[in-house]
């Protein structure tokens, strides 16, 4: 099985779960929707960020052609859901909100999966490269100056002629 695959169906399932429980939340309550939202948000944000930092960190092959394709998956999937899942337990939603769903919502999902996997791709690779360096005992600062040396050294200065 591919590895995009577990990610895109289940940022898929985890984007429409979130999507019918705040319009769920929305028809209680149509006035105080807006912390529900935040809250699933940042759910929906940081369950992306961790699980794409863990693929860095583990060194997982090709992490960012994964998550672009499980975002794009994602996206597809999550419209689908979320309409199936309004259907059912919201307000009998007909095949005519697909169509939106597939546009319009596929395309915030996948946005909303593809930009927190590349900060967590960004910062997972940060981390298992500081873990492996403290690991192997290597540094990547200078022993007698304590700072990191520069990617371009300078060039001693020549004596004139």
């Amino acid at each position: 099985m591919p590895s995009w695959f577990p990610r895109g169906l289940g940022m898929a399932v985890l984007h429409a779960a979130a999507a019918v429980a705040t319009a769920k939340y929305a028809v209680f309550q149509p006035t105080e929707r807006t912390l529900v939202t935040a809250i699933a948000l940042a759910v929906l944000v940081g369950t992306v960020a961790l699980w794409s930092a863990i693929d860095a960190w583990t060194g997982l092959a090709d992490a960012g052609r994964t998550w672009f394709v499980a975002a794009l998956v994602a996206g597809v999937g999550s419209g689908v859901l979320t309409v199936v899942g309004r259907a059912v337990f919201v307000d009998r939603t007909g095949v005519s909100a697909l169509a939106s769903a597939l546009t319009g919502g596929a395309a915030f999902t996948a946005l909303l999966v593809l930009v927190p996997a590349g900060l967590g791709l960004l910062v997972g690779g940060r981390i298992a490269t500081s873990y492996r360096d403290d690991v192997n005992g290597e540094s990547d600062r200078d022993a007698d100056t304590g700072r990191r040396p520069s990617p371009r050294p300078r060039r001693k200065a020549e004596p004139a002629r």
